[in-house]
């Protein structure tokens, strides 16, 4: 099978979550437990507008998604430990000379390289779960990876950080090319353009050690929109130039130096934990539409407006996302694609 991943704006089947059951995630107080439920809820009903949505539920959790969950939201039963299923979930492929394939790559996960407050003992067997569920064929891979450390512009070209695939707790001692020909193996790429790092908040101890999709996606083949940290007080500012160096000299798949499109960060630089990574960048494409980030920020109209303008002919939808940061993520982080075919 020659396997490929599509640009996350390809035509989908259906769009994946999983349900918030337990620790961080939900909190210490019924109140926090309360705001996951609606906010992970918010992001599964939008995209139910859309398309058709299938959410994997705790069998605790069974009894009550039926308050949160749009009626037509199709519920699969599986115990798991997280909620963040764009990581512990497969990604999905296609192969373009046979029709009507999909496949599931399985990534190796092991929360997150390892991480002290992660748990996975069941996450790490989700994504052929999932797969199975998909009618996907499973394409198992060695690589400890997330698909949030991944990012393709469905023609040959990958975006990932040294800090993700190249991480000690995950792959120790891999090379570049070793990645390389993984990817190329799975998804089909034969561009790979290494980036730095991720987000301050994000390296740190409760974050991904940068994820890729909370700082640059490609919109479509030659376009890219960057996260851009416009208040030097934080400490992604240097980041955002850092980021920016590197891919003003990146080329594609295609040969092609990036247009660059700059999405502004929000003007709110801390929580109460610090520093936020709060991201634009973080939102997912679902048929004809978009599910976007916003943080009742001054910002909010002008990054939902570079979106549109990115895809045109979609329906932008804004879910306030300052829930799913503080936990760890955005709303990238907790869906997953499975493309038409």
């Amino acid at each position: 099978m020659s396997w490929r991943m599509p640009a996350e704006g390809a035509r989908q089947e259906r769009l994946w979550l999983a349900w918030p059951t337990g620790g961080y995630t939900l909190g210490d107080t019924a109140e926090e437990a309360e705001e996951a439920r609606r906010t992970w809820a918010a992001v599964a009903n939008a995209a139910a507008g859309f398309e058709p949505v299938s959410v994997v539920v705790h069998p605790r959790d069974v009894d009550l998604v039926a308050r949160y969950l749009d009626g037509s939201i199709e519920v699969f039963v599986r115990e798991i430990d997280d909620a963040w299923i764009r990581d512990s979930g497969p990604t999905f492929v296609v192969d373009d000379e046979v029709p009507g394939s999909l496949g599931a790559v399985t990534w190796t996960f092991n929360g997150w390289g390892g991480q002290e407050w992660a748990s996975w003992q069941h996450d790490s067997t989700l994504g052929p779960a999932v797969a199975d569920w998909a009618g996907a064929e499973r394409i198992d891979s060695p690589l400890v990876n997330e698909g949030g450390g991944i990012h393709v512009d469905g023609a040959g070209t990958v975006l990932v950080t040294e800090t993700v695939q190249r991480d000690p707790g995950r792959n120790p001692g891999i090379t570049r090319k070793a990645v390389e020909a993984e990817l190329a193996r799975t998804l089909g790429t034969t561009t790979t353009i290494w980036l730095p790092r991720g987000l301050t908040r994000d390296s740190s101890t409760f974050g991904t050690r940068g994820h890729v999709d909370i700082v640059a996606t490609i919109a479509s083949p030659g376009r890219l929109l960057l996260h851009d940290q416009r208040d030097q007080a934080h400490p992604d500012f240097a980041v955002s130039a850092e980021l920016r160096a590197a891919l003003s000299e990146a080329r594609d798949a295609a040969g092609r130096l990036f247009e660059i499109v700059d999405l502004p960060a929000p003007e709110v630089l801390r929580d109460e934990e610090g520093f936020v990574d709060y991201s634009y960048v973080n939102h997912v494409l679902v048929n004809d539409g978009v599910i976007a980030c916003a943080f009742d920020d001054p910002r909010d109209a002008d990054a939902l407006a570079i979106l549109r303008d990115a895809y045109p002919g979609r329906t932008v939808t804004a879910v306030d996302a300052r829930p799913l940061f503080a936990r760890g993520g955005g709303i990238h982080c907790i869906t997953q694609q499975q493309p038409a075919v």
